[in-house]
């Protein structure tokens, strides 16, 4: 069976939230980047352990969160000796408004996973209003007002998530030799 991790700097609770539902519906655990863009040791081995890796920040004002991007930047030592080639990837991210430049995130994403060699997958789930309703195909977007709790994310984004991180260790577990 193959092993997913979910990584992700949350803020405000919101990424945490939406990192939930991908981990459950992955079976995968959860490794938070901290206040200032670290993992332990222990984090990173539970990474390259990993078949697959899916990602998630926040998008703050059009991009990724520092801390991930800090994350981002530590990984060039799994670069460097190729440690992540033919992972499976996926990501995620939440913000305030329905655009919210999200897109400039997942993309983000994507660039980091193909500079590692990993083997990106996208989002399956047609929209319908509920499930994928910001109809995103490169990844998982999840919306929520900017002065709303993490309670209040759609259930349907938490579905979705649900499903992403589903499709995506299914997917690594196709892949898996």
């Amino acid at each position: 069976m193959a092993q997913t991790a979910v990584v992700y700097f949350s803020g405000y609770g919101h990424t945490q939230r939406v990192a939930e539902y991908v981990a459950q519906g992955a079976g995968a655990p959860l490794i938070e980047i901290d206040a200032d863009g670290n993992l332990t040791d222990a984090q990173w081995e539970t990474l390259d352990a990993a078949d697959a890796i899916i990602m998630g920040s926040p998008t703050y004002m059009g991009m990724a969160a520092w801390q991930f991007k800090k994350f981002a930047d530590l990984s060039s030592k799994r670069w460097f000796a190729g440690k992540w080639q033919g992972k499976v990837a996926g990501g995620f991210t939440i913000s305030g408004y329905l655009s919210g430049d999200k897109l400039s995130t997942i993309q983000y994403f994507i660039t980091l996973a193909m500079q590692h060699g990993m083997v990106w997958v996208g989002q399956a789930e047609m929209g319908d209003g509920t499930i994928n309703r910001l109809g995103s195909n490169s990844g998982l977007m999840a919306q929520v007002g900017n002065t709303e709790s993490a309670a209040a994310i759609p259930d349907g984004d938490l579905e979705t998530a649900k499903k992403y991180g589903a499709r995506v260790a299914e997917i690594a577990g196709k892949l898996a030799v």
